[in-house]
């Protein structure tokens, strides 16, 4: 039995918002104060860490519902079936539908309601619903959607992930210029094949870290301390990231039967190019062996840290061949992996097929 992606589909918004562009900001500490260093030193060290040029928003008119729309359009399109033969629409985000200009969250009908609404299927043992899990929600759902068809519940899928991370955005917090928006989909089919997914790893560490990630006032004082934004402790999540990342990467891959050397690419969550390369790093040397050039592909560079969005945007990028010299072929073994807000870590081990 193989449970497979049998369709792609991504959105990346037109409008760029470039480092440079960040120069006139009033960033400050958490304390409200102001920083001893001027806005072109904190935008160079945050490139290096980062490893951000660019980021894109998504237009004023469009919210995260309507990313996520366009993003299965295409997908659909691309897996060439009957939208009225989904039988599950499992949209990951965050925030719900955030507008231009506004800091209240809408997710009421829930994001997957409004974009089955929006693509027009009439039936209704088509279930749609939201996955709330941080940024690993897209591999999360495709876990979840694989047990829906594995119990003969479903035969065709349809994961989304879809966020508008700029609007929740504190702009006094330098951490703003990470976050970006942006949708990834991805349609699920069950058959007899070899293809498809081999292993997979979920944990959820929440003693400790729960709120590592978190909602909290602006670090400017002036501002109303009732409206909340996106906040995280970065050092913590860095070294939660490094310790146990590559722990349930290796247990995913170990449960596949498939060997390190067999991997061909590595999809993780674009959250910041330095904590990736040494996640990378930590998971190799758990096998005591060298890294393989081109193993994982990056988009952060250009698109930021859309959250849920990142891992199945990347995965399309590669699948059609529109990020540099990264290809697949079938039969070759990949993985997806992500971290974030809860704290939840998830893996996935795959054996592709075009």
């Amino acid at each position: 039995m193989g449970i497979q992606i049998i369709g792609t589909g991504s959105y990346v918004p037109s409008s760029i918002e470039k480092n440079e562009d960040f120069i006139n900001h009033q960033f400050l500490n958490n304390d409200g104060s102001a920083f001893k260093h001027a806005n072109d030193v904190i935008i160079k060290k945050f490139k290096s860490i980062t490893g951000i040029g660019e980021r894109r928003y998504a237009d004023n008119h469009l919210t995260s519902s309507d990313l996520g729309y366009l993003a299965a359009e295409r997908a659909i399109e691309d897996a060439a079936i009957d939208p009225e033969t989904i039988d599950y629409i499992i949209v990951a985000h965050n925030f719900g539908d955030v507008k231009h200009n506004t800091v209240q969250s809408d997710i009421l009908p829930c994001l997957a309601a409004r974009i089955k609404h929006h693509l027009r299927i009439k039936n209704p043992k088509c279930v749609a619903y939201d996955i709330l899990f941080g940024c690993p929600g897209w591999v999360e759902g495709v876990i979840q959607a694989q047990a829906f068809m594995k119990a003969g519940m479903a035969k065709t899928c349809l994961v989304i992930g879809t966020e508008t991370l700029s609007r929740v955005v504190d702009v006094h917090d330098r951490d703003s210029m990470i976050y970006s928006d942006g949708a990834g989909a991805t349609v699920l089919s069950i058959d007899n094949s070899e293809y498809g997914i081999m292993s997979h790893e979920t944990a959820s560490y929440t003693l400790d870290e729960a709120f590592y990630l978190h909602f909290g006032k602006s670090f400017n004082k002036d501002l109303c301390p009732d409206t909340k934004y996106i906040k995280m402790d970065g050092r913590k999540i860095y070294e939660f990231a490094l310790t146990n990342v590559p722990k349930a990467m290796k247990e995913c891959l170990d449960a596949s039967g498939c060997d390190i050397k067999d991997l061909k690419k590595i999809f993780i969550h674009q959250a910041n190019e330095k904590m990736d390369d040494a996640i990378l790093e930590r998971f190799y040397k758990l096998y005591n062996t060298e890294i393989p050039d081109d193993i994982m592909p990056m988009s952060i560079h250009k698109f930021g840290n859309s959250s849920v969005a990142t891992v199945p945007t990347l995965f399309d990028l590669v699948k059609n061949e529109k990020l540099g010299s990264h290809e697949l072929d079938t039969g070759d073994i990949i993985m997806f992996a992500s971290v974030g807000a809860g704290m939840h870590i998830n893996a996935i081990t795959y054996r592709y097929s075009e």
